[in-house]
């Protein structure tokens, strides 16, 4: 016969059910029974959330039954009314598809007489009535069908199909094919209903007066503890339960001490008391808390450097760090961890690098953000006295975690707002602080907690806007931004296969060149790190995924003139585009929070009275950069052989495109100086030159920073030759050692240096400084330059 599951319903013979039919295969099953005109095999499935339950899924004795009327519904569901006629034994299955069919044997019932089976039938009956008397809602005529059932099989199986218990046990009920036993144990589960509907009429009963809208929650509680109350228990199996935690648990013994004065206030207390629910609230806080729960420390050097290593390409200073921490780590475990800052552009890397050095302990790890924090409460947690406080952030992350040691990062620290709620910077000092976190105390909790087993890690996109004191507390370790042979690397090696995999391609069906992700990168991404284009990359991989899905394509190989049709129009253009040879334009460098930019300075004059102006969104410091260059050039504009006489009759307008972004610094002043002497004199600046470096006004070339991500930027606008300030020299070791020999770089004290490598100018008659010889300046042998593309911003 065929064979169907009824959900989570029970069909007994000699009752006549409802059933929903939903699934496909129950479906066709039930239009088979119907169609051969043949009873049908009902089985209860043993897992009721199984969507689709097979031969293994469903329970080997059922119900047969006739259909006695099939129905589909206007809205396309499928009803059916069933009669059980007898149970029956699966003996095998012969088909699966589309349908259950199943060899069955039919179990026959011996009918019994005799003075225990007339005595069982009719204590049966008797329980029946009195259960359905204590209904508040019963199912109409089902007093008259107890009343006629004529046999106390039939009975039985009516009275359990009626009986509100778990469908597991109504299972058993029908493979007990015995009547007496089966009698038995209906017999007393009828009984166990009788008195919790007995004891549920007493309770209403009580508190009928009290019943109202706004007094259910009430209600349900004065049920549950009249409930608890016959049963001997009452709240206090809740409050034994936190005694036993509190005492389980491994708190100090001043913390387990406030723990257990706190318990007994809440057992004297009324559990309709306001203060009730907000004290079981601290206690279940308090006791979930891991007191002395740790992971222990797996650290394996060699491995660690592996994990590393298959985590992120590149960063192999940041890399050698992180091994020298956790080596000394393993040799210290007791000893004092400096806090590590990871501190860079967005997408480089920084939050990763913390998942990697849990992974190389073996710890779990917790990241909480900081970003738009500015209620100091986030950090310590809000005081009890307000309704609805919590503990902060740090407890609740250790909370969740479950471990007192985990590696807690602390991501974009330099996010961190400050308002009339406090200084939320302020409370993260002893979060970090190794001398005062052994015992931290949250405002909420009110007690000591150690937070010295956990690493702190800290994430910033820049460090001028951490404070002082919260930054004093850190080691930073600055991530630049990624050359264009890193992030082709890195491309290739994780965000081409993480795309694959997000997009359910096989690495047969989607490939993608090396020239088109060079593309990607020149032409439709501006970052120091590498989000935009994993961005890009997921826009190529869901063009790859739809061609594939909609047969178009059996695989997809992606090269750079497809990329058009994908992304749409070049979004950057080339910088070598926007150079230019003509007098009073030099090129800048800047950095950035996103990474190094190249800036040009435009300089030019007209009729006036010798006013300077400066256009272009320049900050205060970079204002100033401009005066100086201009109070240096008229002070030495004979040795320049320029004339004197046109700073009177001439006005002097300096702008520095592009003009809708900000910029500010003093790292312009060299480029500032060049472009007015270049305007002033009338020749024109190489093109393929850049420079930074401050200005002073005895001509000095004065340090600037950011010079890692200045020569990059360089190199991405294919600038063949870079002017740096001589005191920098001990930051080069920072550049890549691939663009250290593609470029050509001059190492500058004097600002007669500049100009005569930028202007071909040879016999300036500038003196010299005092602090500095007069010499040209050291030059690094160089290859061609790489070319990319990003447009000008602001400086540092």
């Amino acid at each position: 016969i065929s064979v169907s599951s009824a959900g989570g319903m029970l069909l007994f013979p000699r009752v006549v059910l409802p059933i929903v039919v939903g699934r496909d295969r129950s479906v066709r099953a039930v239009q088979a029974a119907v169609q051969a005109e043949r009873p049908i095999g009902i089985l209860l499935q043993k897992d009721e959330d199984e969507l689709a339950p097979g031969p293994d899924g469903l329970h080997s004795i059922g119900t047969i039954a006739n259909i006695v009327r099939y129905i589909t519904a206007p809205d396309g569901s499928h009803h059916v009314i069933a009669q059980g006629e007898a149970r029956f034994r699966i003996l095998s299955y012969v088909q699966v598809e589309p349908y259950l069919v199943a060899r069955v044997e039919r179990i026959e019932e011996v009918e019994q007489q005799g003075p225990e089976i007339e005595a069982r039938f009719l204590s049966l009956k008797a329980r029946a009535h009195e259960a359905l008397a204590l209904l508040p809602q019963k199912p109409e005529d089902l007093d008259q069908a107890i009343e006629n059932a004529g046999s106390p099989s039939g009975l039985t199986d009516l009275v359990a199909t009626f009986m509100d218990i778990p469908v597991k046990e109504k299972q058993e009920i029908l493979e007990t094919v015995a009547l007496v036993p089966r009698m038995d144990m209906v017999l007393e589960k009828l009984a166990h209903l009788v008195e919790v509907l007995t004891l549920s009429q007493e309770i209403r009963q009580k508190t009928q007066g009290k019943m109202e809208k706004a007094q259910r929650e009430y209600y349900l509680r004065e049920q549950l503890r009249q409930i608890e109350k016959e049963l001997g228990e009452g709240a206090s199996v809740e409050l034994a339960d936190l005694a036993v935690a509190i005492d389980k648990s491994k708190m100090t013994s001043e913390v387990k001490k406030e723990a257990r004065r706190e318990l007994a206030r809440l057992q004297r207390m009324p559990e309709g008391a306001a203060e009730y629910g907000m004290l079981r609230g601290y206690l279940e806080a308090l006791v979930e808390l891991p007191w002395g729960k740790t992971t222990k420390d797996k650290i394996d050097i060699k491995q660690a450097r592996a994990i590393l290593d298959e985590d992120h390409f590149g960063l192999e200073k940041i890399k050698r760090r992180i091994v020298e921490f956790l080596a000394v780590k393993k040799l210290a475990p007791e000893g004092k961890s400096p806090i590590l800052c990871f501190v860079g552009p967005p997408g480089v890397g920084k939050t990763s690098l913390g998942r990697s050095i849990a992974r190389a302990m073996g710890r779990k790890f917790v990241r909480m953000s900081l970003g738009g924090v500015h209620d100091e409460s986030e950090i310590r947690g809000h005081r009890r006295t307000y309704v609805g406080a919590m503990p902060g952030s740090v407890m609740q992350h250790l909370r969740k975690c479950g471990v007192a040691n985990p590696v807690f990062m602390l991501d974009e620290m330099d996010k961190l707002g400050r308002s009339m709620h406090g200084d939320p910077s302020s409370a993260l000092l002893e979060v970090l602080d190794p001398e005062q976190n052994k015992a931290f105390v949250d405002h909420y909790l009110n007690v000591p907690f150690d937070l010295s087993k956990a690493l702190f890690i800290a994430t910033a996109n820049v460090l001028d806007s951490i404070p002082g004191p919260l930054r004093d507390r850190c080691e930073v370790i600055e991530l630049a931004g990624y050359t264009q042979e890193e992030k082709l690397q890195i491309a290739k090696r994780y965000l081409v296969a993480r795309q694959r995999e997000a997009n359910g391609l096989a690495a047969e069906q989607f490939a993608i060149s090396d020239a088109a992700i060079v593309e990607i990168i020149r032409s439709y991404t501006r970052e120091a790190g590498c989000r935009s284009l994993e961005r890009e990359l997921g826009t190529v991989g869901r063009h790859a995924a739809t061609r594939i899905a909609s047969d178009e394509a059996a695989s997809v190989s992606i090269d750079a003139p497809d990329l058009r049709a994908i992304l749409g129009p070049v979004r950057f253009e080339n910088e070598l585009a926007l150079r230019t040879s003509q007098p009073g334009v030099a090129t800048g460098l800047a950095w950035t929070p996103t990474g190094g930019e190249i800036l040009f300075i435009e300089a030019t004059k007209m009729p006036g009275k010798g006013e300077l102006i400066l256009t272009g969104q320049l900050g205060d410091v970079m204002k100033e950069s401009a005066r100086a260059a201009i109070s240096l050039v008229k002070t030495n504009a004979v040795a320049l052989g320029i004339d004197p006489a046109v700073f009177e009759k001439s006005d002097i307008h300096i702008h520095v495109p592009a003009g809708a972004i900000p910029k500010d610094g003093p790292s312009a002043g060299v480029a500032l100086t060049t472009a007015l002497v270049s305007l002033l004199t009338g020749k024109t600046i190489k093109s393929d030159l850049a420079m930074t470096g401050e200005i002073s006004l005895r001509g000095l070339v004065l340090p600037v920073g950011g010079i890692k991500e200045k020569v990059l930027a360089a190199r991405r606008a294919g600038i063949k030759t870079v002017c740096l300030p001589a005191r920098n020299e001990k930051d080069f070791e920072d550049v890549p050692e691939d663009t250290q020999k593609a470029m050509r770089f001059l190492w500058l004290s004097d600002i007669d240096q500049v100009l005569r490598e930028a202007l071909g100018i040879r016999e300036l008659k500038l003196k010299p400084s005092p602090e500095t010889p007069a010499s040209t300046g050291r030059i690094s042998a160089s290859a061609e330059a790489g070319q990319g593309s990003r447009p000008p911003s602001a400086g540092r």
